[in-house]
């Protein structure tokens, strides 16, 4: 039995319609339920939602795996749904969602079949074939040409000559397990090391280890998010992490536990637990909780500009009561867009912070400080600032409490940490920022909306050949900030060079699909057709496999097209009154639709020609070669 056998034609939506998890759950277990595999999808959806409280299924990448064992379901099943613009799914932006439906009897080969997925899920190739197909057959041939390429299971020595050993383990024991495990021998192996890890999956352990493995590993990770047993560590240190951390940083949790050189310690009796890297304890991971408040405050950033943009048509004053331009319905979408969703821009942006790192008891006072940066005149810094305040006054005050009588909990959760963490926030806003922040915001504004000519060029260069650099990694979403912050002060013309440089990968690599044919496989090809609409939606992530079967030509040219598109962009003035939405939001947001559409094509056609001259024609035998793996992958 193969995975085609579990994930067949008429489970694959990849057009997911809900906007958000709650809504793309239901979508999926409706399906489930149409195909007549859950008795009961009620309580299939339960048991999911029971699963999702547990922890989020959410595993990054831009994917999401719920899954749950349920009487209900008649027969393991993976239901896979895609959404381009992505939602937000546990906190995290999610593109794919394989949802896991396995009966409580399942058989050992079915639930290895399961488990198998995950790991595939690690390969940001397979990840990016999944973006870019456009039908069930493309994803399902896509999973048949992984399946060929596992290599069976190794341990032999590495050439650095160090073992890693592990334990991973999940609640459910079918996806995390896997993916975790995947991801610490994918790290170790390319350091050339020794690896062995043991998953406590669904089946019970699997590749287990023994006393021999301990006495000579020269690390030791345990990944779990239920107990296990161990007691065949013989008392030697080791990393005690959850699984995500696992799946996330595993060449961090490597680094970690070689530093405890167990082999020439050789502690007995000592355990070193450490749920948390140095910078995520106590909720130190800036990054993560900047994500996760950006994620909140983009649908209020996009649907402000819009309304803001379609104001404008009426005319440049027609939304003001005072002017002889004046239209009631200018007037209705300013003050949606203008008053509304953009005076809740930063607020949100504050509160999801607050909420990232330290749940419920964080959103109010974070938020009430993102209101007082709004207000004061700090803007997204500040609120950004306000945000991270709130959220770690809210959460050490509540770790402070933890010794009140149960009884009284409730009230320190509504009345007592929300009452001093706001007055936290509150003091530092009034008293410390705002006043030095609004300066220098006041100073930037300035700056920026002086800048002309050569200099505008330079930053739009630079804003755009960092969108195109690494496709929705750390640079990109570093530009994709400074575009946000500007935006939520009223400087519109970053945002237009950032969806310049959003867009112009994958239609420049789509263009020079069409143009240079000899240069790609048929697959390549054919992925190249979808790019066309992926770029055109601002959707950058089109580009991904290009790029990683040819980083060192396809990555120059996107970054070279996107640089001088953004250029052009910035130095003629064009601005864009709404961050996201590509082509769809172009004739009502940008002030020079024409010449904004002009630079994206001048940009896609230098990355095009570039990677023509810089790919090589294929020869005969490699077009038979890619033919013959087209029809396997």
């Amino acid at each position: 039995m193969e995975l085609v056998d579990i994930l067949t034609y008429e489970n694959i939506i990849l057009n997911l319609k809900g906007s958000n998890q709650t809504e793309v759950i239901d979508e999926l277990v409706n399906r489930l339920a149409e195909n007549q595999l859950t008795t009961d999808p009620i309580q299939f959806k339960k048991a999911i939602y029971k699963r999702e409280n547990e922890i989020s299924t959410a595993v990054g990448y831009g994917v999401a795996i719920p899954h749950a064992k349920s009487k209900s379901v008649t027969k393991p099943t993976i239901i896979m749904g895609r959404t381009l613009q992505g939602i937000d799914f546990g906190g995290q932006h999610t593109n794919l969602i394989f949802m896991i439906a396995a009966p409580e009897n399942a058989s050992n080969e079915h639930l290895t079949l399961l488990s198998k997925l995950s790991t595939f899920l690690m390969s940001e190739t397979f990840r990016a074939k999944l973006l870019v197909a456009t039908t069930s057959t493309d994803v399902l041939g896509a999973i048949q040409g992984e399946e060929k390429k596992q290599p069976a299971e190794t341990i032999d020595e590495g050439p650095s000559g160090k073992y890693i050993v592990g334990i991973t383990a999940c609640m459910t024991g079918i996806a995390h397990t896997y993916m975790a495990a995947e991801s610490l021998k994918e790290a170790a192996t390319k350091r050339g090391m020794k690896v062995k890890i043991q998953t406590n999956g669904a089946n019970g352990p699997e590749n287990r280890l023994t006393p021999e493995d301990i006495q000579l590993a020269d690390a030791i990770i345990i990944a779990h998010d239920v107990r296990v047993d161990t007691s065949v560590l013989q008392g030697k240190k080791y990393v005690d992490v959850p699984v995500k951390k696992a799946i996330g940083h595993a060449d961090q949790l490597i680094d970690q536990a070689l530093s405890y050189n167990i082999k020439e310690d050789n502690v007995e009796g000592i355990k070193v637990e450490d749920r948390s890297s140095p910078n995520e304890k106590s909720g130190l991971n800036f990054y993560k909780h900047i994500m996760s408040g950006v994620s909140y405050m983009i649908p209020f950033v996009v649907v402000g500009g819009i309304f803001i943009a379609i104001s404008f048509m009426f005319g440049i004053y027609a939304a003001d009561p005072e002017s002889e331009q004046y239209n009631v319905i200018a007037h209705f979408f300013s003050q949606v867009g203008g008053e509304a969703a953009f005076a809740l821009m930063v607020p949100i942006l504050a509160g999801f912070i607050g909420y990232s790192i330290a749940d419920k008891k964080g959103l109010a006072p974070a938020m009430i400080g993102g209101m007082m940066a709004s207000i004061g005149g700090s803007g997204f810094l500040g609120g950004m600032i306000a945000g991270f305040v709130g959220g770690f006054s809210a959460l050490l005050i509540g770790k402070s409490m933890k010794a009140i009588p149960k009884s009284f909990q409730g009230l320190v959760s509504v009345l007592i940490v929300p009452l001093l963490s706001t007055l936290v926030v509150g003091a530092f806003m009034f008293f410390i920022l705002n006043t030095p922040m609004s300066l220098l915001n006041e100073f930037l504004e300035g700056w920026l909306k002086g800048l002309t000519g050569i200099n505008a060029a330079i930053l739009g260069a630079l804003l755009a050949g960092m969108m195109a650099s690494d496709m929705g990694g750390p640079i990109n979403k570093t530009a994709s900030a400074f575009g946000l912050a500007m935006f939520a002060a009223n400087i519109f013309e970053p945002s237009a060079a950032l969806m310049v440089g959003g867009m112009v990968p994958p239609i420049g690599i789509a263009l020079a699909t069409t143009l240079f044919k000899n240069r790609f496989t048929l697959q390549e090809a054919e992925a190249g057709k979808a790019s066309y609409v992926l770029g055109a939606s601002f959707i950058t992530e089109g580009a991904i496999p290009f790029a990683a079967a040819d980083p060192l030509r396809i990555i120059p040219a996107n970054i070279i097209g996107a640089a001088v598109g953004g250029a052009m962009c910035m130095a003629m003035d064009i601005s864009l009154k709404a961050p996201h939405g590509g082509i769809f939001v172009i004739p009502i947001a940008s002030n020079k639709p024409l010449l904004y559409i002009g630079c994206i094509l001048l940009g896609s056609l230098i990355t095009c020609f570039l990677i023509g001259f810089l790919k090589k024609p294929l020869s005969s035998a490699d077009r038979e070669i890619a033919k013959d793996m087209s029809s396997i992958i």
